[in-house]
């Protein structure tokens, strides 16, 4: 665990001395040093200068859970910060037996175990990303999820093209890009009755302000809104924006489904009309992407018969391309 009075020392990217920030914390420095050395193994860039102390360049912006506690009061049940996290997730599972969990979002600013689609591992650096999850109970059961994680995508992208990002693009089902490097993810998990009453936890995962050195793990080209925007980014501003879009968006999917959202999504598509190939286990079919169904089912053109394809295991990769 992170002693939260170091982080709130560090945070204003200035130099800090061992012994200064021992003695605020009634630590030694020894015990400074080691959480320092934490902070590094959580992704952290801290620099450490023989004479002046510690310091993180630009400083660090922790998720402020009481703001959103405010600001979305009687719009979330509750919300639960935390600084170290196995997941958002499998926290939000974890939680699904309670009696306020439709409506709790989740927080944290690390991970340790984050999963993308196909358990896929989600780098998450410490205090650069947003790491959220959103639990929301639907009572049409299985059938009336479809397109949920389309609709989610558009809400963030929403929430983007807002803040300044206007070439976001949507990736079918659950990615969100920048040209072709991928800026965050949407995973869903459900619990309950298939054809009945049921909580989804919708995870997010959004690269902000991720630095290159703590992305050595990811395996395909991505980026952050700060580098696409080439300026700071607040997180806490955009969790703010993000949360205003996606509750929104939840309460008229609850009511009307996936086709309300349909034209928008595909407005945002990033493969509208391209030649893309699905890779279905070891399977690979090409044609063009003409959009997708009332359900969000992706169609496409496979020789002028356009044929549906459902999310399981199936990618999509833009002809002639990895991605």
């Amino acid at each position: 665990m992170i002693d939260a009075a170091l982080l709130n020392c560090l945070a204003d990217g200035q130099f800090h001395s061992g012994q200064e920030i021992g003695k605020s914390l009634g630590i030694s420095r020894s015990a400074v040093w080691k959480q320092v050395k934490y902070l590094e193994t959580l992704g952290v860039e801290v620099y450490s200068v023989r004479g002046r102390g510690y310091r993180i360049p630009g400083g660090l912006e922790l998720l402020n859970e009481t703001a959103v506690q405010e600001r979305f009061s009687g719009r979330l049940s509750q919300v639960v910060s935390k600084q170290v996290i196995d997941s958002t997730n499998l926290m939000a599972l974890r939680e699904l037996n309670q009696p306020d969990a439709h409506r709790s979002l989740y927080l944290a600013e690390y991970q340790e175990s984050g999963k993308g689609r196909r358990g896929r591992r989600w780098v998450s650096p410490f205090a650069s990303n947003l790491y959220m999850s959103l639990v929301w109970r639907f009572q049409q059961g299985v059938a009336a999820l479809e397109g949920l994680s389309l609709v989610v995508g558009v809400a963030v992208a929403e929430a983007l093209q807002a803040y300044g990002l206007s070439d976001v693009k949507l990736k079918w089902p659950n990615d969100l890009l920048v040209g072709q490097s991928k800026l965050g993810g949407i995973l869903l998990e459900m619990q309950g009755d298939a054809s009945g009453e049921c909580h989804v936890v919708i995870g997010i995962g959004l690269n902000v302000a991720m630095h290159e050195s703590a992305a050595t793990g990811v395996d395909q080209p991505w980026t952050s809104v700060a580098g696409a925007l080439k300026r700071p980014v607040s997180r806490n501003e955009l969790l703010m924006a993000i949360l205003e879009r996606l509750i929104g968006r939840l309460e008229v999917f609850s009511q009307q489904g996936f086709s309300a959202f349909k034209s928008q999504w595909e407005a945002l598509h990033a493969y509208q009309n391209d030649d893309i190939t699905l890779h279905l286990g070891s399977k690979q079919i090409s044609g063009r992407c003409v959009g997708v169904d009332e359900h969000g089912a992706l169609l496409v053109d496979q020789g002028g018969e356009v044929k549906t394809y459902h999310a399981g295991e199936v990618s999509v990769r833009l002809h002639g391309t990895g991605h």
